[in-house]
């Protein structure tokens, strides 16, 4: 058999990466994650050390505290912005080539904010720092869900992530403090200038430890690359999130213009998405996806109170308290380290319900104790209260990131990771506009009190979105892969199952990726909102297709559409089809379209049908024997309809065929498994998403 991508050293979801065959151990090697965590980490440091710089950078170029606030929004404006754009890219152009562009930008922003004499120039610092921070979360998460695809885990890779995580907890932890001693031993430009060293050993590590990303398939104009990043939608999204940050700092007296023009943007935007063939900002995703719209929503309310602490608490230490900045970071450091501590046995467990709920209790609990505080309070009951908060630290990031990995499709984790983190920056830039109005004239008891009451309401409110979310709960282990035999009942056969290790040992179960296609069937909105579960087999069918694309195999699409002629050739005496006519199901359609999270790629193959079957009434077999196609592995709605029409047809043609069970639904989950269990496995092989790397696995 010809070598599969998965043996060469480097190929993985169409990206070089060091070869995961040997399993999690050797996929997630300390070579491979350590760079990740170095670079996801700069955003975390330039959040934390400039909280203790604020008043000293306001002494040193004299202005008022409360404008140095513009830092903290402007840095978090770029990345809110950012962040889902370096997640597009990474898609797009790799995420390691994004990766080290983005260490490249914080070098430079660090240099920049380091000479800088002004306010102004600071903030050009943030900014590049922001947009050069945004790189490292979004496409850290990339390769590790291409990487987790290809090394064939059907469970998040519980210590990796949790390391993700753990690695900007633990700059939270020794931020604030390291941040008081560099501004008091050596002034506020250390908060900029500590970028340097951090950028240029995350810069080495990437470029010697993660391999090159693969050369694009097939060469794209700037047209058709702008068109596939969505530029328009890009610029789109950066406008209404200006105009919502202007908004916000104009509270508690809304800017009405910047009102206005937040609405009339986002309406644009909108329409312009749901036009878009490859939308920056998925709306379909986020309407029929809500539980990772959940997702987003309940990590910017959590991390809203977070930021608020951290600036809010660390100004009143300072201003209010009397502390000096290393006193002020060292109050923090015990909140770090215990978010560090709980973070690690959540995520090695996949934990997702359970600390959410606990993130919304601890930041209700933790800012009641912050009503209690005053500048007589001891240091004492100061650490206990910002103790409280390390618990929501932990739970909300690790919680939320594990639901984002379950929930977001497989091919767009880049650009969900970086929504994920726009979210949460959001919710910074709302933290730091209540600080800054609770403080506007002097940094007070009131004020720091008044800001606790707004995060018990927040805190509130996660807790009822997290209680009412039925479509919570933690992912399932990994599972050692099965063959499905005929009397297998499908979805119930477990590790005892004598068939379990067929597909790994027996070279007759392996194929050639290059000969291979997997064929995505009527996963057009009109087949999937006769679905129950349409957003869970959504994911999977995205696993499937980075699957195959990072085994070297090609994918194909199946869609069924009509234009006038159709209609009128469809005869009376066609049960299914006799009553089709215009507009329903026309070619030009929306619901026509495959759907926008699993959508084709340039030089897939996508064909248009007016039957049931994939190749009635299209040239499909044709352009399967122009490209050597041997193997078709099938996805599709509904299983008696297209998955049985397309079985038959292709065995007859003498192809060798494959079916995902759980890639494939029907309306009525009894004939689904009865043809799965009973009728296919005479003239195919029936396979779980999970089985699918195992089938590239060398002869």
């Amino acid at each position: 058999m010809t070598m599969s991508m998965l043996d060469r050293p480097g190929v993985e979801g169409g990206r070089t990466v060091g070869s995961p065959r040997g399993g999690k151990a050797t996929a997630f090697g300390w070579r491979f994650t350590t760079p990740l965590y170095m670079g996801s980490a700069l955003n975390p440091i330039n959040s934390t050390v400039i909280a203790t710089a604020l008043v000293a950078i306001a002494h040193g170029l004299h202005v008022s505290l409360g404008r140095t606030s513009v830092l903290v929004s402007g840095l978090y404006l770029a990345c809110a912005i950012a962040q889902p754009t370096a997640g597009k890219l990474s898609e797009e152009l790799g995420p390691r080539r994004v990766f080290v562009a983005g260490i490249i930008t914080v070098l430079v922003g660090g240099i920049v904010g380091g000479f800088g004499q002004d306010l102004t120039t600071l903030l050009v610092s943030r900014v590049l720092i922001g947009i050069g921070t945004s790189a490292g979360y979004p496409s850290a998460m990339l390769m590790i869900r291409r990487r987790a695809s290809v090394a064939g885990m059907d469970a998040p890779p519980g210590n990796v992530l949790g390391g993700l995580a753990i690695a900007g907890m633990a700059v939270l932890a020794i931020g604030p403090p390291i941040g008081g001693l560099l501004v008091g031993s050596f002034g506020w430009r250390a908060a900029f200038l500590i970028n340097v060293p951090f950028a240029l050993v995350a810069l080495a590590m990437a470029l010697f430890w993660i391999p090159r990303d693969a050369p694009a398939p097939g060469a794209r104009s700037v047209h058709v690359l702008a068109a596939r990043i969505d530029v328009a939608g890009i610029v789109g999204f950066g406008g209404a999130m200006i105009a919502l940050l202007v908004l916000l700092m104009s509270l508690p007296h809304p800017d009405w213009i910047a009102l206005g023009l937040a609405v009339g943007v986002g309406i644009i935007l909108v329409v312009w998405e749901l036009r878009a063939r490859t939308p920056f900002f998925d709306v379909r995703l986020l309407g029929s996806n809500m539980a990772l719209t959940r997702t987003y929503i309940r990590s910017g309310l959590t991390l809203l109170g977070v930021y608020v602490i951290l600036y809010g608490l660390t100004q009143w230490l300072e201003a209010a308290r009397g502390f000096s900045a290393e006193e002020a970071g060292l109050v923090l450091l015990p909140m770090g380290v215990l978010a560090v501590l709980v973070s690690r046995p959540i995520s090695v467990r996949n934990l997702v319900r359970s600390p959410l709920i606990a993130a919304a209790l601890s930041l209700i609990v933790g800012a009641v104790g912050v009503l209690f505080l005053t500048t007589h309070s001891s240091g004492i009951a100061i650490v206990a209260v910002a103790l409280i908060f390390g618990i929501t630290i932990s739970t909300t990031t690790v919680g939320n990131q594990t639901a984002l990995y379950n929930q977001a499709p497989a091919n767009h984790v880049g650009t969900a990771s970086g929504l994920l983190r726009t979210f949460g920056y959001l919710g910074s830039i709302a933290a730091a506009t209540i600080t800054g109005s609770a403080f506007r004239t002097n940094v007070t008891d009131s004020g720091l009190h008044s800001m606790a009451i707004i995060l018990i309401a927040a805190g509130a409110v996660a807790l009822v979105m997290t209680l009412a979310d039925r479509q919570l709960q933690s992912p399932k282990k990994s599972v050692t892969l099965h063959s499905i035999s005929p009397t297998t009942d499908i979805g119930n056969a477990d590790e005892t199952d004598p068939n379990k290790e067929k597909l790994m040992t027996d070279t007759s179960h392996t194929v050639d990726a290059q000969h291979t296609v997997l064929l995505v069937m009527d996963y057009q909105s009109a087949a999937l909102g006769l679905i129950p579960e349409a957003e869970d087999l959504l994911s999977r069918v995205n696993d499937a297709i980075s699957i195959v694309r990072g085994h070297g195999g090609q994918v194909g699409y199946v869609r069924v559409g009509f234009d006038e002629d159709d209609y009128a050739a469809i005869p009376a005496t066609n049960k299914m089809f006799a009553a089709v006519g215009p507009p329903t199901l026309h070619h030009d359609a929306p619901e026509s379209a495959v759907h926008g999270s699993v959508a084709p790629e340039p030089g897939d193959i996508v064909v248009r049908k007016t039957r049931v079957g994939a190749f009635s009434t299209t040239d499909l077999d044709q352009q399967l024997r122009e490209r050597g196609i041997t193997t078709i592995i099938l996805a599709g709605i509904a299983t008696s309809g297209v998955v049985l029409s397309t079985v038959r047809d292709a065995a007859d043609r003498d192809y060798r065929v494959f079916v995902l069970s759980d890639g494939s639904a029907d309306p009525d989950a009894d004939v689904h498994g009865m043809l799965m269990g009973k009728v296919f496995p005479r003239q195919a092989d029936v396979i779980t998403v999970s089985e699918l790397p195992s089938l590239f696995a060398a002869a």
